[in-house]
């Protein structure tokens, strides 16, 4: 007697409806607007703008006068160096001193971590200018900081450097750098302990199981884990940093403008418009070219 055996039911594919099809589209529409109206369309305008021609009484028109992104680079480049100076010091300085915190929030901090981890943020709760402000309490002059290093000689060296000047700090580059360093050092440490904090303890496990020192563990394998990390708050801190103003003008003196400086006094005090967009592209694409050239010489193409 023979079974016949019933046909497998087929598998349906139905094909999504086209409404489906489009709703992660209108999720995106959204952030799309919003980076055509604030960003895409004030980068056309300023276009514009760096190739007009004309005065604030008169009116300015679109001339396509190139020459004056020539005029802006060679008038300022002192404050694009002075820039890129400051803010490639005050990146390395962050890098020193966020990676053995990062590292310690990660690894040592244990119930403690979420503790220092609001400390870390701590300085966002404030305003920006506050910050910066205060500096200029703890590098004034005949105060504890000051009085301190001068009794190491430090701004001995410093000085030496070309860094402080009259054994003092305010007014000098050092204390541009320290408040760039102090604003954007959260913007370091953060990345960092993400990309410490996926590493798997059990890698360090095994360098031990091997005989590896410590110092062979982290150069082999904490260092090389987290350089997305490292990629990604050295980017979050050098960008940022070269185009600010503020500590500049707050703990700065006419030597030590950044062209944030120029470009801020371009717009609001000289009003000369197309020269103040030509400065601010020229910002722009010079930033854009380290930070590419950053990425490709990092090794990294995974950023946290």
């Amino acid at each position: 007697m023979s079974v016949t055996k019933a046909p497998a039911a087929e598998a349906v594919v139905r094909k999504p409806s086209t409404r489906r099809r489009l709703v992660p589209y209108w999720l995106l529409l959204p952030g799309i607007l919003w980076l055509l109206v604030f960003f895409a369309l004030p980068m056309v305008y300023q276009a514009s703008t760096s190739v007009q021609t004309g005065s604030l009484e008169k009116g300015f028109e679109v001339t396509w006068h190139f020459r004056t992104y020539w005029d802006a680079l060679t008038d300022y480049y002192p404050q694009f160096v002075r820039s890129l100076l400051y803010a490639g010091t005050a990146t390395l300085l962050c890098l020193l001193l966020g990676y053995p915190l990062a590292y310690l929030i990660a690894f040592k901090a244990g119930r403690w971590r979420n503790l220092v981890l609001v400390l870390v943020v701590a300085p966002f709760f404030t305003s920006f200018l506050i910050r910066t402000l205060a500096w200029k309490t703890i590098l004034a002059d005949g105060g504890a900081v000051v009085d301190a290093l001068n009794t190491l000689h430090v701004l001995d060296v410093t000085a030496w450097l070309g860094w402080t000047e009259n054994n003092r700090v305010l007014a000098t580059p050092m204390a541009v750098v320290c408040g760039l360093t102090y604003n954007f050092l959260p913007f370091m440490i953060l990345p960092l302990y993400t990309s410490l904090e996926r590493i798997d303890g059990r890698l360090h496990e095994a360098a031990g199981d091997l005989y590896a020192t410590p110092a062979t563990t982290f150069r082999k394998v904490t260092l090389p884990l987290s350089m997305p990390g490292v990629v990604s708050g050295t980017l979050l801190t050098f960008i940022p940093a070269s185009g600010d103003y503020v500590n500049a003008e707050l703990l700065g003196s006419t030597d030590t403008k950044m062209v944030g400086s120029v470009i801020q006094a371009q717009f609001l005090r000289v009003l000369d418009y197309p020269t103040a967009a030509a400065l601010s592209f020229i910002l722009m694409a010079v930033v854009l070219l380290v930070v590419t050239v950053y990425i490709r010489r990092s090794g990294t193409e995974d950023l946290v």
